[in-house]
């Protein structure tokens, strides 16, 4: 989506270059730089074209001009879907996805993810966007996902989102622990990982917060990101979420794991406003444990 940054230049950058700026201030990659120059009005100053090279003055107004994506064959097609908005600006789109929406076109989904529901969303607003989701869940998790609106704001976004989750186990655990236990791939066609010293190092914070039917609901912290991390983590310990027919066993109550992004918190990277947002815990999850 197309994007307009504007900046007014303060005296820590006066008598500075303007790659300066872009790459210490709002920490522009160097592709984007490179797609800047490419675009006749991607840098401006005051007004006027200017090169990474030149210097600018205190009080000067950087002009910043991101393009719409130029491949629109990137961008899925428009899927008519009643998707929950939690947070929508001109950078931002976050959404509480449902359990049970894949997030990206594959071969076993094409036109009925989470991508083709955003694409529809946005048409209705006169807007199109290639689907970039900072961060990602598994089809059969519910929660919050972040998308970016454009290129800048995927690039600042990527690893600076802290995010909370809420699961629910087979088996009781009490007060709040670590589980640092690394993750591997055994076959790199499968996407089924498992607790081995071979691979990454994976470290999961819980904190035990009810029980009921020999389960327990626990709030989730995940101070790494590996793929299926909670998942395989406390499948490991023979606790298994429920629900989960991957690393667990299937639930007559439960259509799916039992997991579910409760929050995340990040710094806006335009505007600078810390941003926090929540979604409560899903009828068939807080069933599980009559919470």
């Amino acid at each position: 989506m197309e994007r307009y940054l504007e900046y007014k230049i303060e005296e820590n950058y006066d008598g500075k270059k303007v790659l300066a700026f872009l790459k210490t201030e709002i920490k522009a990659s160097a592709r984007l730089i490179r797609n800047l120059k490419n675009v006749p009005d991607g840098i401006t100053l005051n007004g006027e074209h200017i090169r990474t090279v030149d210097f600018m003055k205190k009080g000067d107004i950087l002009r910043l001009h991101i393009p719409s994506d130029s491949d629109e064959n990137s961008i899925a097609e428009p899927l008519e879907f009643d998707l929950k908005i939690l947070y929508e600006d001109n950078d931002l789109l976050i959404v509480d996805k449902p359990a049970g929406l894949a997030l990206h076109p594959s071969h076993n989904h094409q036109g009925d993810t989470l991508a083709n529901a955003v694409s529809y969303h946005l048409q209705k607003q006169g807007k199109s966007a290639v689907f970039r989701a900072v961060g990602r869940l598994d089809k059969g998790t519910s929660g919050i996902v972040v998308c970016a609106l454009n290129k800048y704001t995927a690039a600042r976004l990527s690893g600076k989102i802290d995010k909370e989750y809420m699961a629910v186990s087979e088996g009781l655990y009490e007060g709040e622990g670590i589980i640092d236990r690394p993750i591997y791939r055994p076959d790199p066609i499968i996407t089924l990982r498992t607790v081995d010293e071979r691979g990454e190092r994976a470290v999961t914070e819980w904190k035990a917060i009810a029980h009921s039917n020999g389960r327990t609901l626990l709030r989730i912290h995940l101070v790494t990101g590996r793929t299926h991390q909670i998942r395989v983590h406390f499948s490991s310990l023979g606790t298994p979420l429920t629900g989960d027919t991957m690393y667990g066993t299937p639930c007559r109550e439960i259509s799916h794991q039992a997991l579910h992004c409760c929050y995340c918190r990040f710094t806006h990277p335009v505007t600078g406003e810390e941003i926090e947002i929540t979604s409560p815990l899903p009828d068939d999850m807080a069933n599980l444990v009559n919470y």
